[in-house]
């Protein structure tokens, strides 16, 4: 079905390979279609937990394709999904296994997802100030928020070149290690994810840390805050999340991460 990717699943994780290796999984209007309709329909899915992005060979994504036959081939380019969500809205975890370099939209697209395992020693980048562009994708908007504005000067505006192993002390990434292990650890936090975390409870999580992003009124959102806390505690996944810590077993969630309280939800706007 896909040219330019590659999808598995595994233990309810799904998995996204980017994979142009032979172009170090340089970005093309195709990949960018292709990856979205995979992500939004592993989102769809109920048994899927989490969702992993990845590259083949030794790349992340190398930045755009800027070859004429990249360019000149637009077909493929088009939404393959009818509504399109961004990621940070869908309610699955997203986590980005940077297995090597990333530059340019490669780092962008990464920023968008919920966690980021980087290889320790690759070469990453906002590079766009140093090819007469600017840093796209949001990536003005959501690099301070990780890292501070300070920190966000000198990744956006000097576009220089800095290793998985600073990102991670930055906060930019969530952690760093050697590039081998790097999808090793990605599917690690996957697993523990999908079994230890009731997928409603994570979905509305990632939700209100990305709402609460641009709320500046602190009272409001905790109300919503509490409010969504009482329906979960009405929810089964509650007792049974409960339950299976003292029995000392593993939690056998059964709400979906679709079916969410949209009347409690309607303060987010």
């Amino acid at each position: 079905m896909y040219e330019t990717i590659l999808t598995d699943e595994t233990d309810a994780v799904g998995i996204v390979t980017l994979n142009r290796p032979e172009r170090m999984n340089a970005w093309t209007p195709r990949m960018g279609a292709e990856l979205r309709h995979a992500v939004t329909a592993f989102d769809s899915r109920d048994d899927i937990r989490v969702i992993v992005v990845t590259g083949a060979g030794r790349a992340f994504c190398a930045g755009a394709d800027i070859s004429d036959e990249a360019q000149s081939d637009r077909s493929g380019g088009e939404s393959l999904v009818e509504k399109e969500v961004p990621f940070w809205q869908m309610n699955t975890p997203i986590i980005a296994a940077m297995n090597g370099a990333a530059v340019g939209v490669g780092i962008t697209l990464a920023i968008q997802f919920d966690f980021r395992v980087m290889a320790e020693d690759a070469k990453y980048g906002f590079v766009f100030n140093r090819r007469g562009l600017l840093p796209e994708l949001g990536s003005t908007w959501i690099v301070p928020r990780l890292v501070g504005l300070a920190k966000a000067m000198d990744l956006l505006l000097t576009a220089r070149i800095f290793n998985g192993a600073e990102a991670a002390e930055m906060g930019l990434a969530n952690l760093a290690v050697p590039a081998e292990s790097v999808l090793d650890r990605a599917m690690d936090l996957a697993r523990d994810i999908a079994v230890n975390v009731a997928p409603a409870s994570a979905s509305l999580t990632k939700l209100l840390l990305n709402a609460f992003l641009v709320e500046p009124d602190r009272e409001k959102a905790e109300a919503i805050e509490h409010d969504l806390f009482a329906w979960t505690l009405s929810q089964e996944d509650a007792k049974e999340g409960i339950a299976a810590f003292f029995e000392k077993r593993t939690p056998q969630w059964k709400h979906s991460k679709h079916q969410l309280p949209e009347d409690l939800l309607g303060g987010l706007g």
